[in-house]
């Protein structure tokens, strides 16, 4: 096989080039492919090209070429040239003059890039584009981004769409998909990436591998998507992606190869002609057009000449041989083999030359995997034990330290590693002598968690967003996300990432409208989720400037406040900007305004104005200059008070709360007169306007109101009075609510008196309304209503202010710029499950309300959706069964139950099945009307109410449907049921038939009767039940289920065993030699069962221990041999059925003696000894003192010939009878249990033993204690 060189990054050999040309003239682009026969498509801004008038398009062996003709401004803009995988793109700029040079159809080779007034060439790879449609074609070859269908569907498995090959340049990007059908699955499908055969890709996730998946309700289809970012040489492989499901299994293999990216200096053609010159090779000096080097072209003399060449061949089954199996894959896909599983095949034939390890007896694993920050232990076994290892990480010999430790156990080498990081996953090495292993680590990071989540946000359009979330890891990889879709940087630098420490910030310098949505902070352990809204930028008024009326060297204040302390302004006289001076000066504090001029001069009455900067507003107020009009008179002039509206109607002067109210009060008279100011109190239930100065004295005694007059008099403090010659001045600093009224000033010298009243009305914000209430809450929205406040603050409430934040955060968002009118609002876009509150703000022209006490916390919950595939599982004539499953969404707020409804056809009332909820997913709904034809429905209700009910496609007609009886007899019931006596039997059939067939049982055909056989019976089964069977029972049974004249039967034998009775007339027949001959009959009773074989027991007539000589005998007669000579034998023999033995055996009468044959043997005499005794106690009884409740035991020893008989006694009675006592013998120890005494078992307790040569006795004293 040919030794394959690299592969060509490209389908193209040259590009074509972006190009400037004149309105009118032609344009043309060339292109070459790496081989003839190559199909080529040319595009424009994504469409197709086709021949025609105004395009030509020509195929030339490699050589393909585009010309544009009678080119016009239309035609400017970004072109395309595909062929296969790999697109080009460039540009085509048409200008109005024409060029000072004439456009050539493509740069010439030799042109060197850079030259000045030369447009540079826009030609990119395909494969190099990130973040764009056309860098992942590469994963979905004829993508929608190049305008070809989609991928078709899958037919078989679960993918609807397979993840397809795909080719990249180092360091671009590209996105693996894959789709699977969800219309058809409960759940959400398991996905998982795998890289080779075994590393699970979701450990590997960070800043270069991102694992996405989404679901589209519509369609019903989960996508699951790979991305690679900055793709390097060790991405290259094969790949697989598994799905499954609760029953079901699909994977896909697919493979990514990554191509060396081509740098500028290979796209340079000269640069194979260049020979470097002592200055240096390559470089160029920026005033002019040569080369630092000489042109050589015997280089590419040589090149060619080396194309010529045959390459050489290599052995690809050597390099199997020698390959491990984990890079089988990867030299298939180099070497470009197909069958790489028939070659594997073969290669497991072929014998192997490969040498044994003389270093290693046990090498590393492949791969390794441990948790960030658990330990991991790397472990091989050397041939030699005293051999030198050495360790290396990514070809580095490591160290020893904390985190690195060397182990040497006999021929074991250990390298542990604690407290793994991200910098442990790497390749290690363990090299002894010449020789080494491999393995890889991987280090999964533990889930990242949200620590401190994002708080919502709402800005003004061009003002600065900035969103902090805190995570438990420093140094995490997040995703930003802006309603589903990732947010990424951009060129505009819109959406700025900073990190610091463990809190993340997503920053919009300058937010506008199309920024509003939710934003998520994502990681591999959960998300934070939060709203931005954005409002159009609205200026507020709070309070506007008013006019203004002031006398001559007097102050004139205009002043104002706006809803925002950072807009700035200008102040216009006259529609001309005013400049401060020492006498005009302009203040900003905060959202206050001013605007001062000190000694007023008859100059300054205008029209002033202050306009925001940024805003179409304009405030505008107007200067009246009041002249004082003294008329001379004599000297004997009396008192006057100059005012413009001197009438006796009071004047009303408003003034804001904690403003200065200034009274200055021209006056004229002489001698100087004395001024005196008085404030009237009002008393009564109705307070009056203003007083009446020429009511009559007896007005005072009025119910309707009453005066009492306050003299004020103080020169100094908040409220004062300051009187000159000329005028007298009234002073209030900070102006409070007391200080509204009728104020009276009189003025008195001795020519006579003058009198005017004027009216202080003091205004404020009005007080803080009441907190609101909620109601109607929703899935995203409620309604929010509140009351007016006590206090309107003198002026009438112009609207309302809503704000909104979540119960844990601290940050209150406004809801509305715009004044609310009404007392309620209906909230939205909040987030369902997170709990809010609400406060409200009053209006008036002064100012804003402090806020209100915020609202009960309450938590936007939707209702449930639909349940779903609701049918009728059974009908009866006054019965249905329905049965559902539950909602696809149930949401925050659970699953209460669900609500069952009917109605008959063609009405619209609604009645219930049931009353309350039921939790289950099925019902049997009873005394329905039989015949009717009923539609039932099913509701989903939680918290926020009832969901949306699901229907019966079809109404269900309530009659119970004729089926034919039909027994299901069980296999193991179709054969001879056979039981023990004693056990008991119990026979379930299953049957159908509607309605409910008539059950019945016979023997033998007659009915059964007995009270020891009964039959249960149910809708669907019926049982034959015996406690305890008896051979009686045995017989064949009939059940037949009958419905009208139909009528189904089944039969069933049923035989009661037992054991079999003993063999009958056992007998010698014969005795020869050693052997006997037996015979007997078989037994009377088999048990009601197949005798399965006999057991014949011999027994030494002197032991009489049984042994057995034959089992599972099955004939009648046998032959028992190998006796001893001289021995007598008895025999017995046992009968057998599937139960077991018989009880007892039938047993030879008399013993069968074995003779020896021809020798007679006489016993010696010998005398008769006599060995008898009387008893005698060895050991006699000792006094027990023991515990009520325990286990006693009383114990002795005897000895005596023949042996004693043993009799107990308690107080003289005989203990043989009473089964509380047990009494053992043992080698002359005596034993006496006591079970359980209690204290009437104490007493005296007797042993007698009695034989033929005498009796003998001993006793002892018992005690039962009852523990206390």
């Amino acid at each position: 096989m040919p030794e394959p060189g690299k592969k060509p990054v490209s389908a193209f050999s040259k590009k074509p080039r972006s190009v400037e040309v004149a309105v009118g003239s032609p344009a043309v682009f060339e292109a070459e492919t790496e081989r003839a026969g190559v199909k080529v498509r040319w595009q424009q801004e994504g469409s197709d090209i086709s021949s025609n008038d105004k395009y030509s398009l020509a195929t030339e062996g490699r050589r393909h070429t585009l010309t544009v003709r009678d080119t016009s401004a239309a035609d400017q803009g970004s072109y395309a040239v595909i062929a296969g995988s790999s697109k080009v793109k460039f540009d085509l700029k048409v200008t109005e003059a024409a060029p000072p040079e004439k456009a050539e159809p493509g740069p010439a080779p030799a042109e060197a890039p850079g030259v000045p007034g030369e447009t540079p060439a826009s030609a990119t790879e395909l494969e190099s584009s990130t973040q764009s449609p056309e860098g992942l074609s590469s994963a979905a070859p004829n993508g929608p981004g190049q305008g070809s269908p989609a991928a078709p569907e899958d037919p078989i498995g679960l993918f609807l769409v397979r993840p397809q090959d795909g080719e990249v340049t180092v360091g671009g990007s590209i996105t693996f998909s894959a789709r699977v059908a969800g219309a058809s699955l409960l759940k959400p499908p398991v996905v998982k990436w795998f890289k080779g055969k075994w590393v699970d890709l979701s450990s590997k996730v960070g800043q270069h591998l991102q694992l996405q998946d989404s679901y589209d309700r519509a369609s019903k289809v989960y996508q699951f998507e790979l991305h690679i970012t900055d793709a390097q040489a060790t991405s290259s492989g094969g790949y697989r992606c598994e799905v499954s499901t609760k029953d079901k299994f699909d994977s896909c293999n697919f493979n990514l190869t990554v191509h060396e990216a081509i740098g500028p200096g290979e796209l340079d053609l000269r640069s194979a002609f260049r020979r470097p010159s002592l200055a240096g090779a390559g470089r160029r000096t920026s005033d002019s057009h040569e080369d630092s080097g000489t042109l050589d072209f015997s280089s590419l003399l040589k090149k060619r000449d080396s194309r010529l060449e045959a390459p050489a061949e290599e052995d690809v089954w050597e390099i199997l041989r020698q390959a491990p199996p984990s890079e089988y894959e990867r030299i298939a896909f180099q070497y470009g083999v197909t069958d790489l599983r028939g070659m594997l095949k073969r290669l497991k034939g072929m014998k192997h030359d490969e040498k044994k390890s003389t270093a290693f007896q046990k090498k590393l694993e492949p791969a390794y995997q441990v948790s960030k920050g658990h330990k991991i232990r790397l472990t091989v076994e050397l041939a030699d034990p005293d051999a030198e290892v050495k360790w290396l990480k990514n070809g580095q010999e490591i160290q020893m330290s904390g985190r690195y430790i060397f182990e040497s156990i006999g021929t074991k080498r250990t390298l542990t590693i604690s407290q793994c990081s991200l910098a442990d996953d790497a390749a290690y090495q363990c090299v002894v002598g010449g020789e080494k292993c491999s393995t890889e680590l991987f280090v999964k990071e533990p889930p990242v968690l949200i620590t401190r989540p994002l708080e919502d946000q709402l800005v003004m359009v061009g003002q600065r967003v900035e969103f902090e979330c805190e995570v438990s890891e420093e140094g995490a990889q997040v995703k930003w996300l802006k309603d589903g879709v990732e947010l990424t940087r951009e060129e505009t630098f819109k959406y700025r990432f900073k990190k610091d420490g463990q809190k993340h910030h997503l920053i919009i310098n300058e937010a506008m409208l199309e920024d509003a949505g939710h934003y998520a902070l994502r990681t591999s352990g959960g998300q934070a989720l939060a709203e931005l809204i954005v409002q159009e930028k609205k200026l507020e008024v709070y309070q506007s400037i008013a006019d203004l009326a002031v006398g001559a060297k007097d102050q004139a204040v205009f002043k104002c406040e706006v809803s925002d302390e950072n807009v700035r302004g200008v102040w216009l006289k006259n529609g001309k900007e005013l400049v401060p001076d020492s006498r005009i000066k302009v203040s900003h504090i905060g959202r206050v305004h001013k605007l001062t001029i000190d000694d007023v001069t008859p100059e300054d009455e205008a029209d002033y104005s202050f306009v925001p900067e940024g805003f179409a507003c304009n405030l505008s107020a107007k200067l009246h200059f009041m002249e004082v009009k003294i008329d001379f008179v004599p000297r004997q002039e009396p008192p006057k008070i100059h005012l413009d509206c001197p009438g006796r109607t009071p004047d009303t002067i408003v003034v804001v709360a904690g403003n200065k109210l200034r009274l200055d009060v021209p006056i004229s008279g002489d001698p100087a007169p004395t001024v005196i100011w008085q404030k009237s109190i009002t008393q009564g239930k109705k307070a009056s306007a203003r007083p009446v100065p020429d009511a009559p004295e007896d007005a005072e005694d009025s119910d309707e109101w009453q005066f009492d007059k306050k003299l004020l008099c103080e020169t100094e403090g908040r409220v004062r009075v300051e009187t000159t010659k000329d005028r007298s001045v009234f002073t209030v600093e900070g102006a409070e609510k007391e200080d509204e009224g009728v104020y009276t000033i009189t003025v008195k010298n001795p020519v006579g008196e003058d009198q005017v009243n004027l009216t202080v009305k003091v205004i404020d914000v009005p007080d803080a309304p009441a907190a609101p209430e909620i109601s109607n809450v929703g899935e995203d929205c409620c309604t929010v209503r509140w009351a007016p406040p006590a206090y309107d603050g003198g002026q009438p409430v112009l609207g309302y202010i809503l704000e909104r934040k979540k119960k844990k955060s601290y940050r209150w968002m406004r809801l509305n710029f715009d004044l609310l009118r009404e007392l309620s609002h209906e909230a939205r876009r909040m987030i369902e499950g997170v709990a809010y509150e609400m406060r409200v703000y009053a209006v008036n022209a002064v100012g804003m309300s402090r806020p209100s006490a915020a609202s009960q916390p309450f938590m936007p919950i939707g209702p449930p959706s639909e349940p779903t595939h609701l049918a009728m599982e059974d009908v009866s004539d006054t019965t249905v069964s329905l049965k559902w499953r539950p909602p696809e969404r149930v949401g925050a707020g659970g699953l209460d139950g669900y609500s069952v409804e009917f109605c008959h056809e063609g009405c619209s009332e609604w009645v219930a099945a049931l009353q309350g909820l039921t939790e289950r997913t099925s019902l049997l709904v009873k005394d329905l009307p039989t015949g009717a034809r009923l539609l039932f429905r099913v509701r989903a209700h939680n918290v926020a109410g009832p969901g949306a009910p699901v229907t019966t496609k079809e109404p269900v007609t309530v009659q119970e449907i004729l089926q034919r009886p039909r027994l299901q007899l069980p296999r193991h019931l179709r054969q001879t049921i056979q039981r023990k006596v004693g056990e008991s039997v119990n026979l379930l059939i299953p049957f159908q038939g509607k309605p409910r067939p008539q059950v019945i049982w016979t023997k033998e055909g007659q009915p059964l009767v007995g009270e020891d056989v009964s039959v249960r019976n149910s809708s669907t089964d019926t049982i034959l039940f015996i406690r305890a069977a008896r051979r009686a029972h045995s017989g064949t049974y009939q059940v037949a289920v009958r419905i009208e004249n139909m009528e189904d039967k089944a039969t069933l034998v049923l035989q009661i065993v037992d054991k079999p009775s003993p063999p009958q007339d056992i007998r010698v027949m014969e005795a020869w030699g050693f052997s006997v001959a037996l015979e007997w009959k078989p037994p009377q009773d088999d048990g009601n069962s197949e005798l399965s074989g006999y057991t014949v027991q011999k027994a030494d007539k002197k032991t009489m221990e049984w042994f057995t000589v034959l089992e599972h005998y099955r004939r009648t007669q046998c032959v028992v041999s190998e006796l001893v000579v001289g021995n007598g034998y008895y025999f017995r023999v046992f009968s057998h059925n599937m139960v077991g033995p018989s009880d007892t055996a039938a047993t030879t009468k008399e013993a069968v003696f074995i003779p020896r044959p021809g020798i007679t043997y006489e016993p010696p005499k010998y005398k008769a000894l006599d060995f008898s005794e009387a008893p005698s106690f060895t050991q006699p009884l000792a006094n027990r003192s023991v515990i009520a409740g325990y286990n006693t035991v009383l114990c002795c020893a005897v000895r005596g010939s023949p042996k004693p008989k043993i009799s107990w006694f308690k107080n003289g009675l005989d203990l043989g009878e009473d089964a509380r006592f047990r009494m053992f013998s043992k080698q002359g120890v005596l034993t006496l249990e006591i079970r359980k005494p209690c204290p009437f078992d104490g007493g005296v307790y007797v042993c007698k033993a009695t034989n033929l040569q005498g009796e003998a006795e001993c006793e002892c004293r018992l005690e039962v204690r009852v523990p206390q």
